[in-house]
């Protein structure tokens, strides 16, 4: 599915997945418990947020502090970065956040498929009531 998204320019993202980036970082960050795995939209396709920070995981772009917060605050061990602003790359944040998946699909289960049917069919249909 990840083939949806646009190649990286020589280990560069485009702004446009930064933002996508983003997206899926706060989705994360949303993920209650025993829900499925959280799903982000790109140019009207729907992509789990696993396949988002997989995608990402050659970029060697410097990650912008704003979204640094939220890998920074999962991790066990505190972050410390070879840049004099503890930088980080989109790279090692996608791996980071790759894990934190992993683990949690793992300790949860995907959740219920009717939850995510229910999730997805109003992905699909927006503003469209039942």
């Amino acid at each position: 599915m990840t083939n949806l998204l646009p190649a990286l320019y020589e280990g560069h993202a485009s702004i446009t997945l930064q933002t996508l980036f983003r997206d899926a970082l706060e989705a994360y960050d949303d993920w209650e418990e025993g829900m499925p795995e959280p799903i982000v939209s790109f140019e009207g396709k729907v992509l789990l947020i696993s396949d988002v920070f997989e995608w990402m995981k050659p970029c060697t772009d410097i990650m912008p502090a704003n979204m640094l917060g939220i890998v920074t605050d999962r991790l066990t061990k505190p972050w410390n970065g070879e840049g004099p602003l503890d930088e980080m790359t989109f790279s090692t944040a996608a791996r980071v956040m790759s894990i934190l998946v992993r683990r949690r699909v793992r300790r949860f289960g995907r959740g219920s498929i009717e939850a995510f049917a229910d999730r997805f069919s109003q992905t699909m249909h927006p503003g469209q009531q039942s």
